[in-house]
């Protein structure tokens, strides 16, 4: 192979590509991905329990070793310092390009040097599951890449044992942020060994069996987790082997707010990948590609849910591609060229698929900063129910208002009823029984009566059920048209884009 370096090895442009990486993020004082408020609603909770007497009416929060905690532990050291918007704003902004330069560090382990088509892997920093708001996940997931480099280039070095010695700690630290990407990074991590064990000499038996002794050094998180499910009793695991989710999933591996663009951004994957099959000039490195096809069988297996913690299998996917791009290199020597026009193409769909979720995030920071403006309307400590409009067959564009309300928690530490009770999925309990359907998400959703379905969850069923004496206020966002009669009695206070505020007891 040619080892000239290449216009796009340079560290200038590396460095770029890492720092682009932020564009969408900078703009939006809260980023708006999906679940990230009702993060935010936990996270208060988190700070503040100990001196609000508001919070303590509503929620309790007790610490344990749980393996979802990466942006929790981060907000208790951050936020007292700066404050709570501003320490989430700076942590998920870190998360894309961490996992940017771990994609690119990998690329760089494995091939010797970073090839062109390494950057057609960069947009997935920008997955379902982060814009979807599994922020724990991603940055899990963005270390996850950055200690699978590590132990490549270690491994490279022949430094196994100062690798095991490492990986205790990191195993632990990644775990503590999310039990998944502790999970992701032990499969790559095994597979990757298996490959150099197998170039070493060693039958695939063999090279399997030495390789799961060297990742053994990363199994101390397996005795937290059996004594932490044991202390748990909900959380079901279903939805196995539904392959056409799991067809959905890799179709919107890239999703966010304009289904044709994102669509045909996933499809570009595909494409460069059967060129690299085709191609005389290109082929994978058995090391990325047989870390994609274990992630691609992880995929395969996960079920929908895993302990009442929903897409498990979704959040895989785009990482699961990016691994497979990764893997493209050339056979023998370089064309310079041809190599460029790669390079300079994979540049430009970065580049592009970037400007793309830059604007979708303004749009919607801009319409949830105008929805915000409703609690300046609401007293601390006051007790809301948010009723956020869904449509009936969920549609493309993420639905970015769904947990909106735990703002609420945020800024007036009142109570909210979005956010989750799933036991051993987070550490905050809901204390106001009285709250009975509406004490967590689902019930803020709500769709329109004309769904199809008896057991439909409309406005106008939301409306009838709320008890007026057990809250303040109604927080309707982007609902669909409702009975006016429901409403009667109470007082709207704030109007404004598709959304409107009432107190119950005026």
């Amino acid at each position: 192979m040619n080892r000239a370096r290449g216009w796009w090895e340079t560290p200038g442009i590396l460095g770029f590509v890492v720092i682009l990486s932020m564009l969408p993020l900078l703009y939006p004082p809260i980023a708006p991905l999906v679940d990230l408020p009702g993060h935010m609603g936990r996270y208060r909770v988190e700070l503040d329990l100990d001196h609000s007497p508001w919070l303590q009416l509503y929620y309790d929060y007790h610490w344990a070793a749980i393996g979802n905690l990466g942006v929790d532990l981060l907000v208790r050291l951050l936020a007292p310092l700066i404050g709570l918007e501003m320490a989430v704003k700076l942590i998920v902004l870190a998360i894309p390009p961490l996992t940017v330069a771990g994609f690119l560090w990998v690329a760089r382990e494995v091939h010797g040097r970073i090839p062109p088509t390494a950057f057609f892997a960069v947009p997935f920093a920008y997955g379902h599951p982060f814009l979807f708001g599994f922020v724990n996940y991603a940055l899990a997931m963005a270390l996850a890449f950055l200690g699978f480099a590590l132990w490549l280039r270690l491994g490279r070095l022949g430094r196994t044992g100062l690798r095991a010695f490492l990986f205790v700690p990191i195993s632990l630290i990644i775990f503590f942020s999310h039990t998944y990407g502790w999970g992701a990074l032990g499969l790559m991590c095994f597979s990757a060994e298996a490959v150099r064990q197998h170039d070493s000499g060693r039958g695939w038996l063999k090279a399997a069996i030495s390789a799961a002794a060297h990742s053994s050094v990363m199994a101390l998180p397996i005795v937290i987790m059996l004594a932490w499910r044991s202390e748990t009793h909900g959380g079901s695991t279903f939805g196995w082997f539904d392959w056409h989710a799991k067809l959905t999933w890799l179709y919107a591996a890239l999703r966010d707010r304009w289904q044709a663009v994102d669509a045909a951004s996933v499809a570009v994957a595909p494409v460069l990948l059967l060129l690299a099959l085709t191609s005389p000039s290109l082929s994978f490195s058995r090391n990325l590609a047989f870390s994609g096809i274990v992630l691609a069988a992880a995929f395969s297996i996960l079920p929908w849910t895993v302990f009442g913690s929903a897409y498990a299998d979704m959040r895989l996917a785009p990482y699961m591609i990016a691994v497979l791009l990764l893997a493209i290199r050339f056979r023998g020597r370089m064309n310079n060229r041809f190599a460029s026009a790669l390079a300079a193409a994979g540049l430009l769909f970065s580049a592009s698929r970037l400007l793309v979720t830059t604007a979708s995030l303004a749009i919607a920071s801009v319409d949830q900063q105008a929805k915000l403006a409703a609690l300046d309307h609401v007293p601390i400590g006051a007790r809301v129910i948010s009723l956020i409009g869904y449509p009936c067959d969920g549609g493309w564009a993420l639905p970015r208002n769904t947990h909106i309300g735990g703002m609420v928690i945020v800024r007036r530490q009142g109570f909210t009823n979005d956010q989750w009770t799933i036991e051993g999925a987070n550490l905050m309990k809901l204390r106001y029984r009285q709250a009975g359907i509406f004490s967590a998400d689902p019930s803020q959703i709500v769709r329109d009566s004309r769904c199809p379905g008896n057991n439909v969850w409309t406005v106008d069923r939301a409306l009838r059920a709320i008890h007026r004496d057990r809250f303040d206020y109604v927080w309707m966002i982007d609902v669909s048209p409702f009975d006016a009669k429901l409403v009667e009695g109470m007082q709207p206070v704030w109007r404004g884009p598709g959304s409107i505020l009432y107190r119950l007891n005026p």
